[in-house]
């Protein structure tokens, strides 16, 4: 296995990326004698949501996860992520809702340019500054690009800065999944196990 490997696993919703990124880091781990670390970036807010995450824990339950929730800024959590660890980031797309709609800023600033780019560069630089320090790090994400552009243009900026995250990290991968009703389809990479 790769020292500071990245894996990018994308897919529509509920269409078992989580569940598969979850038995790929067990083997991984397994692989490289290394330590499963979840990291979360989800907050519940409704009943569905604290369903999903409360499934999602139970889980994971078998192996040892170590669990660490930051819904933004995730280099915070650098200090607490070791060399021996393989994360587990679920999800991307709501860390970038996260940080785009941040509850500190004022409602139009989400429209700014220079404030996506900003947005865009502090969630790689923290993606980046997590990968080299951990064993290997696996992203997942929503593929929410194959819907027709809205009319709105709070979804069209959503849209077009997700679609840049993807292509950064899918070119900076070393191994890329779509997951299609449950069925991991290698995009980028050859898998040794």
């Amino acid at each position: 296995m790769e020292k500071h490997g990245l894996i990018f696993i994308t897919g529509g919703a509920r269409s078992g990326k989580s569940t598969f990124a979850e038995q790929y880091a067990v083997c991984y781990a397994q692989d490289a004698d290394g330590y499963l670390c979840y990291l979360a970036t989800s907050e519940p807010e409704d009943t569905e949501m604290q369903q999903r995450i409360t499934l999602h824990q139970r889980q994971r339950e078998k192996q040892n996860w170590k669990t660490i929730e930051c819904p933004i800024y995730i280099a915070s959590i650098v200090d607490r992520v070791s060399e021996q660890d393989i994360v587990l980031l679920d999800c991307l797309t709501i860390l970038l809702t996260n940080e785009l709609f941040s509850s500190n800023l004022s409602e139009n600033d989400w429209a700014s340019t220079d404030y996506q780019q900003a947005v865009s560069k502090h969630i790689l630089t923290d993606i980046l500054r997590i990968q080299f320090k951990a064993q290997a790090l696996i992203i997942v994400s929503n593929e929410v690009l194959n819907e027709p552009l809205s009319n709105n243009a709070m979804v069209n900026v959503y849209s077009k800065i997700l679609g840049q995250l993807h292509q950064y990290l899918v070119k900076n991968a070393n191994e890329a999944y779509v997951i299609e009703s449950g069925i991991p389809i290698m995009m980028k990479g050859e898998r040794t196990k």
